[in-house]
Formats: C-alpha cells, sequence, structure tokens
C-alpha cells in the first residue's frame, strides 16, 4: 500500500506543483485570494462524502491557501441548484461538484462556464456537461476488483452453479453504470459458461440504502437459492447484510462492497461481507484541490487521462486514480496507513476480531 501511496505521488507531484508549459496560463486572478465551491451530493448514500472528502478537501485547500465554500446538497436537486447559484453570486472562480444526476449537474455547470467560473466534476461525470476537468477514479476497474472479489469469496464456498443476485447503485449515477461495466465484464463469461447462475438484477434509485434492503428482501423471498450478493457499495452491503441476519444467513452467502467505510470494515472483520474496494479519498481530494486552486489562479493544466462523456461526445481531460480490493488479509494496511484508526474501527465485540486480523 505504502509502495503504491509513494508512486502515485511521484505522478501526480508534477500535476498538483507545476505549470504545463505547453498549455501555457490565463490572465491569474486579480480579485484577491482565489475562492473555490464545493457542493457534495448527499450525507446518505454513503458516509464517505462527509466523514472524509468534506475534511480532505478543507485541509487541502487550506494547504493551498486559499478560500473555500463546501456545501452538501443533501439530495435535494433544487438544493442544489440554489447552492450553486449562491457560490457564483457570491464570486466563486472555480467550481467544483459531486452531481446528484447529469441533467441537474448540466445545468450548473452551463451556468457556471456562462459566468466564466472554471468547473471540474469530482468523483461523478456529469453526462452532456462541460466541466473542465474531471477528477476521480477508474471506476471500470472497481467494478472488476468487485466482480473478481467475489468469485474468490465464491470459491471458499465451494458451491456449484451458485444464484448470484446484483444490487447496482443509482442509474442516474454515471459511476453506478461503470461500476456495473467491469463487474459484468467479469461475472458475465461464469454466468455464460454455466459456472454462476445469474440471478435478480436490480439498480437501487439514488443509492438508497434502505430502498436496497426492500429491494435485496424481495429478491430473496422470489429466490432463495441466492448463494452471494453483488452490492455496488458498503452502504448497500450493509442493506444486504442486514437482511441475511433477520433470515440467519449472514457469513454464509458472500457480499462485496466499496469505498472501504468503517462500516463495511467492520463487516468484513465480522465475516459477513467478503470485499470492499479501498479508493483513497484522501488523495483524490488533494488532487481536485490542487487543480482548482491551480485554476482558481488562472493557470491551465494538462491531466494523465482522458475519459470519454458518451453523451456530450466530448473528451474531458481527467485525472484517474487506481483502486485496491481490500478483504480480512490487507485490511491490516488502511490502519497503518491512517485511512482508519483502530479506536474507530475496532469497537465492542469487533475488538477481538481486530486483534486476529493484526491490527493492535
Amino acid at each position: 500500500m505504502r509502495r503504491g501511496i509513494a508512486a502515485l505521488a511521484i505522478i501526480l507531484g508534477p500535476l498538483i506543483l507545476g505549470v504545463t508549459a505547453a498549455c501555457g496560463t490565463t490572465t491569474p486572478n486579480t480579485t484577491g485570494t482565489p475562492k473555490i465551491g464545493v457542493i457534495l451530493p448527499d450525507s446518505k448514500s454513503s458516509a464517505r462524502w462527509e466523514s472524509a472528502d468534506r475534511q480532505y478537501l478543507e485541509a487541502a485547500f487550506r494547504a493551498e491557501g486559499v478560500t473555500y465554500d463546501i456545501q452538501n446538497a443533501q439530495n435535494d436537486k433544487q438544493a442544489f441548484s440554489t447552492i450553486a447559484e449562491q457560490m457564483i453570486t457570491n464570486g466563486v472562480t472555480v467550481l467544483m461538484i459531486v452531481n446528484l444526476d447529469s441533467g441537474t449537474g448540466k445545468a450548473v455547470l452551463d451556468k457556471a462556464k456562462s459566468q466564466g467560473v472554471a468547473t471540474i466534476d469530482y468523483d461523478r461525470l456529469t453526462l452532456g456537461g462541460s466541466a473542465s476537468y474531471y477528477v476521480s477514479f477508474d471506476n471500470a476497474a472497481v467494478g472488476r476488483l468487485q466482480g473478481e472479489g467475489l468469485i474468490r469469496c465464491m470459491a471458499s464456498q465451494d458451491q456449484a452453479k451458485p444464484t448470484i443476485a446484483i444490487l447496482n447503485g443509482s442509474k442516474t449515477d454515471n459511476n453506478a453504470t461503470l461500476f456495473k461495466n467491469g463487474y459484468d465484464s467479469v461475472l458475465q463469461p461464469r454466468f455464460d459458461s454455466g459456472a454462476f447462475v445469474k440471478g435478480p438484477d436490480q439498480w437501487v434509485p439514488e443509492w438508497d440504502n434502505s430502498q436496497g434492503a426492500v429491494i435485496f428482501e424481495q429478491m430473496l423471498t422470489s429466490d432463495r437459492t441466492i448463494a452471494g450478493v453483488l452490492a455496488a457499495n458498503d452502504g448497500l452491503a450493509n442493506a444486504v447484510i442486514s437482511v441475511l441476519r433477520k433470515n440467519h444467513l449472514n457469513g454464509k452467502v458472500p457480499v462485496t462492497g466499496q469505498d472501504a467505510t468503517v462500516q463495511g470494515l467492520q463487516n468484513i472483520l465480522l465475516g459477513d461481507q467478503c470485499m470492499t474496494v479501498y479508493k483513497a479519498i484522501k488523495q483524490e481530494a488533494e488532487a481536485a484541490a490542487g487543480l482548482a486552486a491551480a485554476l482558481a489562479r488562472g493557470e491551465r493544466r494538462t491531466t494523465p487521462h482522458t475519459v470519454t462523456d458518451p453523451t456530450g461526445k466530448r473528451e474531458v481531460p481527467s485525472i484517474l486514480l487506481e483502486p485496491k480490493a481490500i478483504d480480512v488479509n490487507n485490511l491490516k494496511e488502511l490502519v497503518d496507513d491512517g485511512f482508519v484508526t483502530r479506536a474507530e474501527l475496532c469497537t465492542g465485540d469487533i475488538a477481538d476480531r481486530c486483534l486476529a486480523a493484526g491490527i493492535r
């Protein structure tokens, strides 16, 4: 893990700290201290937005010496648009958004662009949008890691032709589509060969964990042969596990996740979730903050990647970080690297599980 982070620092260092002469620079902002606005999507679909992204962005902006305004739309499209209007009116020089859906995101990005405000899509690409840059992870790779993880978990179950249920994220979130493309690419050959049986496959509106639990309960009621679950993130995984617990099936039916939330990691230690995917949110936030600060100062940057917007038919300059699969065998690395503390992870009955996993 540490070697991976060091390698990433080598790659991103010139991007975050240096101006690319080939692209030149625009006239620096002369209105005073650069100001950056950030709109986070909610605090319900995933704990990461408030527990990780906000604090890492704040720290990164302080290090860059820029003023900032971070607000959360709490899954309210009208609030999202209103916050953006207020930020533009209050003079942000850069607007960074995590869209609720591409339609709402596009309207906000287009408004900002018309006012001369530079824009960044953070974590989620706005399809058909006009963001100048996109900072995220290789989300198809996240999905592939989930699919590969589930295959490993199913191998330990030693079941012939197990039925696999799939609980996707929100259909309006392009990341959820990319995750699905990734895990489908891994699982479909197993379905085609007959090694696995494809069970119910449903999207969960707005990544709503409560709806996810209802949907999975319906899945399990209609098909008691479900032997494994591809859940698109840790929140949905926990929703699935809550249903499995009621049916005394937790720990017997492998469940995937992603985001490496404290809850997800605890479920792994308990044996109720077989794996998650670690996305180094601190690195994502620092890369985005460095890029935003440069734009606010009138600099332009080249990026190591581009991503195709299939709706807008354009190539978006992008920074894409690499994810990592996490299970009980390497979970300790996240504590060693400071992504999660032992105190917040190893609570109550989980303390003994932490010791067994080498977390001291």
